[in-house]
C-alpha cells in the first residue's frame, strides 16, 4: 500500500511553542514543508504538543514522526477526536 500523508492546505495546525518566539525561523510551517533542512523547534518544556485539524474524516493507518538530530521523545501520547475540544489548551 502507497503511503501519502494527509496534511493538505486546509489542516489547520497549532503547536504548544515555538523556540524564542522566531516562527519566521523555528515556525510550525516548517513541519510539513517537506525540506530536510527545516523543522518546527519548541521551546524547552515538559509538555509539547501539536494539534492537527483537519478538513474532513481521515483513516490513518500509520503516524511517522521524524525528530532532528539525535532528539526524541520519552513519551508520546496520541489523542484522536471529532470535537475541536483539547485538553491541553485553555
Amino acid at each position: 500500500m502507497a503511503v501519502s500523508s494527509l496534511i493538505c492546505s486546509e489542516t489547520i495546525s497549532r503547536v504548544s511553542s515555538v523556540l524564542n518566539r522566531e516562527v519566521k525561523q523555528f515556525g510550525k510551517k516548517y513541519m510539513f514543508d517537506e525540506n530536510e533542512e527545516t523543522c518546527w523547534n519548541s521551546d524547552q518544556g515538559a509538555i509539547q504538543w501539536l494539534i492537527l485539524e483537519f478538513p474532513q474524516t481521515i483513516q490513518a493507518s500509520q503516524i511517522q514522526i521524524q525528530f532532528q538530530g539525535g532528539f526524541a521523545s520519552r513519551k508520546c501520547i496520541l489523542q484522536a477526536s471529532r470535537s475541536r475540544q483539547n485538553p491541553w489548551i485553555n
